[in-house]
């Protein structure tokens, strides 16, 4: 079953600070253990909140909004999509993430939806 790991509210260091060599290799061996599992199937870290837009569609009218959502209290850092066995199994290597020790990492099933069409476009 497939599973998001939500990662929420962990400050990483940018590539010029001397921490980063350290938290890339642990987010690299987290994501190696993964795919040792055979249960990896994507993680991407976002940029800063700073650079999120908002859009809504009230009535028809478009409304956009710089930065997230205004009533957002905690900030979403990346994501992981696993192919797990199980809850239990998404639940342990959610424990495992690095990101979990500075922030909070939220498991939530992919919901899978008779004939929604999740192709990704031609070339991808």
């Amino acid at each position: 079953m497939l599973y998001m790991l939500l990662i929420y509210d962990c400050d990483r260091p940018e590539p010029t600070e001397p921490a980063f060599p350290e938290a890339l290799a642990r987010v690299n061996a987290f994501a190696d253990e993964c795919r040792r599992r055979g249960v990896f199937v994507s993680g991407h870290p976002l940029q800063g909140e700073h650079t999120a837009t908002t859009v809504s569609v009230r009535d028809g009218k478009t409304l956009i909004t710089d930065g997230p959502f205004p009533e957002t209290h905690e900030h979403l850092g990346g994501a992981y999509v696993l192919d797990c066995r199980d809850l239990d199994e998404a639940l342990e290597l959610a424990a495992l993430c690095p990101m979990a020790e500075v922030g909070s990492i939220e498991v939530r099933p992919i919901a899978g939806v008779p004939d929604l069409d999740h192709r990704p476009a031609a070339g991808v």
